[in-house]
């Protein structure tokens, strides 16, 4: 049984968090994560899902998994340094670098093993890191195991990170210094000021770090937002995931192979854990090779992005900054929040709420992320339903 001490600590914050309307719940899906999908029997349209590009239930990536599995097995059986590395592995890596432009890349078991990896790898207690305030929980986690002085700046303001970034490189107090940012910024949408934040670097001689999870598949034609500004030159880390424009599952990190060597010999998830099974590795090779050959799928991203994001501002939706596909309505109260989320559901919308810790306090907002797969129909339908949940929320508000 648990202690009493545990029992009562945990029933008390669950219901605080219920309370304040920060709780969450799950509810899997019977079925696989698509435009549409099921829960207890029922269909929803899908504006929760980062299968950006449709690419989770292309059946090419499908077989491509079944195909490897057959091959190589179910599972990798041990960690990349000892015999968890299999030609598939090795070709992977290849088609990352070429993707991103890059010399060499590594993968890893998740985008946010990569921050972990990554960051603590190269930093240590005698360097200092600039952060946007903003930056993914993975970096601040990295950011943090790392042992670095983390000096953040405020949200994609030039200024602040010029003026930060000066001080930290003329104080002689730091080895290294290093700027990390997302490249686009996964609840608001907005993109970083690459050119701008590369230039302060070279100013200061700061090692860059892009984390580009949501900008891969969905800018620079696919290549992401380091390949968007031209700067596949001047970016030492390009961070990136395998499970959300590319469909599958995994991470990694692309730069020169001297950065990529290393990371092989003192990144501690690639040194630990037993490596991406075959059937994924061969999924992700297969999902690179459609982003390489075709736009197809990144064009129809942008024309329903757009269009619903053009629907949504129509009816009176705060999208804030979207520069991107990721589009939220900032409700900004956690409970009204809640509510609102709710009744889209109950009228077949899925779009979860998303509160403090995840965005800050008084910020609650409902995102949405409308893909490839999205048809016209399935976008006018979630539009309705929004404007009818908008009225229904005002009348509550009003009686």
């Amino acid at each position: 049984m648990p202690s009493g001490v545990l029992r009562s600590f945990l029933e008390t914050r669950l219901a605080e968090l219920e309370e304040q309307g920060l709780g969450n719940s799950i509810e899997p899906l019977e079925g696989p994560n698509g435009p549409v999908i099921t829960i207890n029997g029922k269909s929803f349209i899908n504006l929760s899902s980062n299968n950006y590009l449709g690419l989770a239930t292309d059946e090419r990536i499908i077989e491509a998994g079944i195909q490897a599995m057959r091959i190589y097995g179910a599972g990798a059986g041990a960690v990349r340094t000892i015999n968890g590395t299999m030609t598939l592995h090795a070709e992977l890596e290849e088609k990352l670098a070429a993707f991103k432009g890059t010399e060499a890349a590594i993968a890893y078991q998740s985008g946010f093993n990569c921050n972990m990896a990554a960051i603590s790898a190269v930093m240590d207690q005698h360097d200092a890191i600039l952060s946007d305030e903003l930056n993914h929980a993975s970096i601040i986690d990295g950011c943090r195991l790392s042992k670095a002085k983390i000096i953040r700046y405020r949200h994609s303001d030039m200024d602040d990170l010029n003026r930060k970034a000066k001080e930290a490189v003329e104080s002689g107090l730091f080895a290294k210094v290093m700027v990390i940012t997302d490249g686009v910024f996964s609840m608001d949408g907005d993109v970083a000021k690459l050119p701008d934040i590369v230039d302060i670097a070279e100013r200061y001689g700061l090692i860059t770090y892009v984390d580009d999870a949501h900008g891969s598949g969905v800018l620079g034609k696919g290549a992401g937002t380091v390949k968007h500004f031209g700067l596949s030159e001047r970016i030492d880390f390009q961070i990136g995931t395998l499970s959300k424009a590319i469909g599958v599952v995994g991470g990694y990190v692309a730069g020169t192979k001297p950065l990529i060597d290393w990371l092989k010999v003192r990144s501690r998830p690639f040194l630990f854990s037993t490596s991406l099974p075959p059937a994924a590795v061969a999924s992700c090779i297969a999902s690179i090779d459609i982003l390489r050959n075709s736009t197809e799928a990144y064009e129809r991203l942008w024309d329903n992005a757009n269009y619903f994001k053009r629907g949504l501002t129509e009816l009176g939706f705060d999208i804030g900054a979207s520069e991107t596909p990721i589009t939220p309505c900032i409700i900004g109260d956690e409970k009204k929040t809640q509510r609102f989320s709710r009744i889209l559901y109950r009228e077949g919308v899925y779009a979860k709420a998303i509160v403090f810790p995840t965005v800050p306090l008084g910020t609650g907002r409902v995102r949405n992320m409308p893909t490839a797969a999205h048809t016209r129909e399935m976008l006018d339908r979630a539009l309705e339903i929004y404007a009818a949940a908008k009225r229904e929320l005002e009348r509550e508000d009003a009686g």
